[in-house]
């Protein structure tokens, strides 16, 4: 019950220092209405709240993931940091499939239908972040094309 609340705490302090450090952001004159500091502000706030939850409300018989949850998160956060660094270098398309799939596959546990989710997934990302929201997003590695 008391790692519950250390955990809380802990959260608490790490929201209050994302949102500090959200507002030092700098905002160019082209910005949108929001601002870009509106959004990882508004993630500080939710974790925030979500540690005070923690903390004031611990969980009275908490019960440990098994060793195979937490080699699936594990592999989960290598696939994600994994992701962000191939992106550029891969172009949106290759990354955001293979992750996809292997996220799906760790939800579903079904090569066949993780990788035809991983697929349909990242062409309709690609089209929803590079035509309805004018992302540039560039879809294959730009050595490919010359």
């Amino acid at each position: 019950m008391s790692g519950d609340r250390i955990f809380g705490l802990v959260m608490i302090g790490v929201a209050l220092a994302f949102i500090a450090s959200a507002t030092q952001l700098e905002t160019s004159f082209l910005s949108d209405p929001v601002g870009s500091k509106s959004f990882p502000i508004g993630v500080g706030v939710v974790m925030g709240l979500c540690g005070l939850t923690m903390a004031i409300r611990p969980d009275k018989d908490p019960t440990w993931p098994s060793l195979t949850a937490i080699m699936n998160n594990l592999i989960a956060l290598a696939t994600l940091i994994g992701y962000a660094y191939a992106l550029q270098p891969l172009g949106f398309f290759i990354p955001t499939a293979i992750a996809s799939a292997l996220l799906g596959f760790l939800i579903g546990r079904n090569w066949k239908k993780a990788l035809v989710g991983g697929f349909g997934m990242a062409v309709l990302l690609f089209v929803v972040f590079k035509y309805l929201l004018g992302l540039g997003l560039v879809a294959f590695p730009r050595a490919l094309f010359g």
